[in-house]
């Protein structure tokens, strides 16, 4: 699903109204009627509410509302209008609908001073329900005075509030609040999801979001350019028909060879757990390559998987000769994943880096992997382009790689990806909160599974497998790396989901999202 900006959506909007010729009112109406059969279908407070406060903005969003309003009344809702458009009267379209609501004789009271503000959300607190209509998604600045009473008065009502587009206060093209803006149970967005709809913190005060159809054709949508690259939001209804039944004759050798290089002396479940995982992905074959002193651990703790010892050094961790044994070992394999666990020794790393750069197939880079490329992203660039790389690195271990703080990444997680997949001419997985999958060209994926419990240790070693073991599978099912790794991170994440509903979260583990895999697997072929 497209994801847009604000300016992206104006795009959309002005498309639709001067090259097909619809109507900007028809668009408000669309639009009004998709936010009032929200309301209708929805659960609890919300759908129950028997009378509404809405609450209008000076523009189109106001507008919305205006139009809410009238088909609220309509079907039988007690409807009160609180108009704040800074003591002047809407005009174009927003203007139509405020006659019309005049016309209607229902109650409508202008807020212009802060009075008047306390007044109206007194008055509006004797209702079921508020809907914000006062800003939309073209925010660009915080707001101030009687607006910025109006959002946090919204909030201290304690009713379910309704967001029209977007909640006051935000802008639909930041992840970080503007300043001062209304907390929504539910917000209802037209045609696609916006930047602030998705990504924290600015998505912590959307509550619900529901998408209404606007009556523009898609394709207006698909085609829309982004200055610095197109986002998507990942659904299960797309993934689905990636994975299609295995046929009835397949055999193991039909779904790749998966090698992983993964695990230390006391990391050796860094290794049984990535293996775990892309056994339990599908692939046809996976062997582990560990560091010799852990060859035994690692061989009790997965058992479906081969394994292989690699030359270690004096602390266990891998030596200058593994890389040879690497190479050779990748000969015919459909991917090679590494990094999970194996250190940051110097000999380690430098090894590390000769086998990304020289390994003829695909790679999934992990944790140690990315460690080892830190502060020399550029590296990585050097790799054939034809031959994907994959990297999952968490917001630290990005950092790393591009000499920025953690917070820095954090602070812009977009933009971020968005440095490392240019700069690496890498698949480029930001781990976390709403994982990013960033593609070279600038394209982000957004991924909306996960929960707060898969914050322990061994989690990304479960994704790197994963990813490993679905990439092994690519010429089966006639995947791309790309979608490959789309799959991997939204299974890994519905994965968690699935373990947090029969576990609670504070006692998951990483071990826990494999067990969930195979319910993962079904519940996304049956979106």
């Amino acid at each position: 699903m497209r994801i847009l900006t604000a300016e992206a959506m104006r795009e959309v909007d002005r498309r639709a109204i001067e090259e097909l010729g619809i109507p900007g009112l028809v668009l408000m109406e669309n639009a009004a009627l998709g936010v009032v059969d929200a309301i209708g279908e929805a659960a609890g407070a919300i759908g129950a509410a028997e009378s509404a406060a809405v609450f209008c903005g000076p523009g189109n969003n106001g507008g919305d509302g205006l139009a809410i309003a009238r088909h609220l009344a309509v079907r039988g809702y007690a409807v009160r209008v609180f108009l704040a458009t800074g003591g002047r009267e809407p005009g174009g379209d927003a203007g139509v609908q405020l006659a019309i609501c005049r016309r209607l004789e229902l109650p409508i009271d202008s807020v212009a001073t802060e009075d008047e503000a306390r007044e109206a959300l007194a008055a509006a607190a004797g209702c079921d329900l508020v809907i914000d209509a006062l800003f939309g998604t073209g925010l660009a600045r915080p707001l101030a005075g009687v607006f910025a009473q109006l959002v946090s008065g919204i909030d201290d009502l304690g009713l379910p509030c309704v967001a029209v587009d977007l909640p006051s206060g935000l802008s639909g093209s930041k992840t970080e609040p503007l300043g001062p803006h209304v907390r929504a149970d539910l917000t209802v967005t037209f045609a696609a999801p916006k930047v602030a709809h998705v990504l924290a913190p600015a998505a912590d005060a959307v509550g619900e979001l529901a998408v209404a159809d606007l009556g523009v054709p898609q394709y207006l949508i698909e085609e829309v350019e982004e200055r610095t690259g197109r986002l998507y939001l990942l659904t299960g209804e797309e993934l689905a028909g990636r994975l299609p039944p295995r046929e009835p004759d397949t055999h193991k050798g039909d779904f790749g060879h998966a090698l992983i290089a993964a695990g230390a002396p006391g990391k050796a479940g860094a290794a049984i757990l990535a293996a775990r995982a892309a056994v339990r992905a599908g692939a046809g074959l996976v062997t582990a390559a560990v560091p010799a002193p852990i060859l035994d651990v690692v061989d009790l703790g997965s058992v479906e998987s081969m394994t292989l010892a690699l030359p270690a050094g004096p602390s266990g961790q891998l030596a200058a000769g593994a890389v040879a044994a690497l190479l050779a070992a990748a000969r015919g394999k459909a991917v090679l994943a590494l990094g999970p666990g194996l250190g940051q020794e110097e000999e380690t790393a430098a090894a590390i880096r000769r086998v990304v750069l020289e390994a003829p197939l695909p790679l999934v880079v992990d944790a140690d992997g990315v460690n080892a490329f830190a502060g020399r992203p550029g590296e990585l660039a050097g790799r054939p382009a034809e031959i994907e790389t994959v990297l999952t690195p968490h917001p630290g271990e990005l950092g790393r790689l591009l000499g920025m703080p953690t917070a820095d990444v954090q602070a812009d997680r977009l933009a971020a990806a968005r440095r490392a997949a240019r700069e690496t001419g890498a698949i480029v997985v930001l781990k976390g909160s709403r994982t990013l999958i960033a593609a070279p060209g600038g394209d982000v994926w957004i991924n909306p599974t996960g929960n707060p419990g898969m914050a322990t240790g061994g989690s990304g070693d479960v994704l790197t497998g994963l990813a490993a073991g679905l990439i092994a599978q690519r010429e089966a099912y006639g995947l791309s790396v790309r979608d490959a790794v789309l799959l991997a991170v939204y299974l890994h994440g519905l994965a968690g989901d699935l373990a947090l509903a029969r576990l609670g979260g504070h006692a998951l583990a990483a071990a826990d999202l494999i067990d969930a895999l195979p319910a993962a697997f079904s519940a996304l072929a049956g979106s």
